[in-house]
């Protein structure tokens, strides 16, 4: 076929036509993603960037020698971090057993959830590298805490956090304020003892902590979440937990209002029963039974990833608890996990699902 100069030219003003429009798309597509745009947080990664958790407890993270040795790290590659739990609170009981303040730091102690042991897991190798994320409560102790009465208690913890020789820690100072239902925070008082906490380890020069500040995910609006929030200046890291009732969340628009990253602190597979909503009962959601694990990937994982995909500038953290709730006498009695077993392990469905979605180089690690 013979092509003239002038149909050259026509030819070739379609193809910069062409050209201009992939552009734009791209452009347009590009700008359509949400950004940051301002400096990060402590220990945030970049926009598009995640760390990833494994949770809760001795027996659910594993990586030990037996009988914890079936956990997270038994079956998965190595995560950003681990999640622990202790308290503020000697004297109360739980579940037969007295508190006596920072249980779980440096001994193995079992307040119903099986054991925990911070020092064991930061003292073994398999813990090497991995950032720490600690859920530490303060139920019946908020006043105290705020006019000084376990100074003392902060100050161990705090020389144990300069122990760590750097390790990142995320420290969620009364997890989920909001659940009125079980930790029954007084508000002001929570917020006096949340802003208590952090000037009195800056004192101590403690460097290496991110404070974070976590709500249940679905009691608050955005007025009651302000009415909680401890300042600014207090706050590094906002954080919820995303269980049946993640749809009512609004954390992350409370976040992103205020310049902070989200750590989905709390994260394991629940789906509503039909009076979830008045009494909290889920589903029986055991990942070792294939249609349980089906239904659960289709009602619970795939909205929890979609989450982290579709806020890049804002979800920067997430905690999955690997755990056999069923099993745990605290949980017995609990509707919204008396019948789950949340082990991704026991079902090669999920398994395989999670093991693409967090090998990808969307997860990263924190160095120091």
């Amino acid at each position: 076929m013979n092509i003239n100069y002038a149909q050259m030219k026509y030819l070739g003003f379609l193809a910069l036509l062409a050209l201009a429009a992939c552009s734009t798309t791209t452009a347009t597509e590009s700008d359509s993603t949400p950004k940051s745009n301002r400096p990060l947080a402590k220990f945030e990664p970049a926009d598009g960037k995640v760390l990833l958790f494994a949770g809760q407890e001795l027996e659910s993270i594993g990586g030990l020698e037996a009988p914890y040795n079936d956990g997270y790290l038994d079956h998965f590659p190595k995560p950003a971090g681990w999640t622990a739990y202790s308290n503020l609170s000697p004297g109360d009981t739980s579940f037969g057993f007295i508190q006596k303040g920072l249980d779980g730091m440096f001994s193995s102690d079992d307040w119903g959830d099986s054991p925990s042991n911070m020092t064991l897991q930061v003292n073994d190798a398999d813990f090497d590298g991995l950032a720490l994320a600690i859920g530490l409560s303060l139920v019946n102790h908020e006043g105290a805490v705020a006019n000084g009465e376990r100074d003392s208690l902060i100050q161990v913890m705090g020389e144990f956090f300069q122990s760590l020789g750097g390790r990142p820690v995320f420290l969620r100072i009364g997890y989920e304020f909001d659940g009125a239902s079980w930790n029954n925070y007084d508000r002001e008082d929570f917020v006096a003892a949340f802003r208590h906490i952090k000037t009195k380890l800056d004192a101590m020069g403690v460097d290496n902590v991110a404070y974070t500040w976590q709500s249940t995910g679905w009691v608050s609006n955005l007025d009651q979440l302000e009415g909680w929030y401890p300042g600014d200046e207090y706050v590094d890291w906002c954080a919820y937990s995303f269980f049946s009732r993640w749809d009512e969340a609004k954390m992350i628009d409370f976040a992103r209002d205020h310049g902070k990253p989200v750590l989905i602190a709390e994260a394991t597979p629940t789906v509503s029963d039909y009076t979830a909503k008045f009494n909290g009962q889920t589903k029986p959601m055991v990942l070792g039974n294939p249609a349980e694990a089906q239904l659960a990937w289709n009602k619970w994982f795939e909205p929890f990833l979609k989450t982290i995909h579709e806020n890049p500038d804002v979800v920067k953290g997430i905690s999955y608890i690997n755990c056999n709730w069923r099993s745990h006498p605290m949980w017995e009695e609990n509707p919204t996990f008396q019948l789950v077993d949340a082990r991704i392990q026991t079902s090669p469905l999920i398994k395989e699902k999670w093991l693409e979605e967090v090998t990808s180089d969307r997860y990263v690690k924190l160095e120091w």
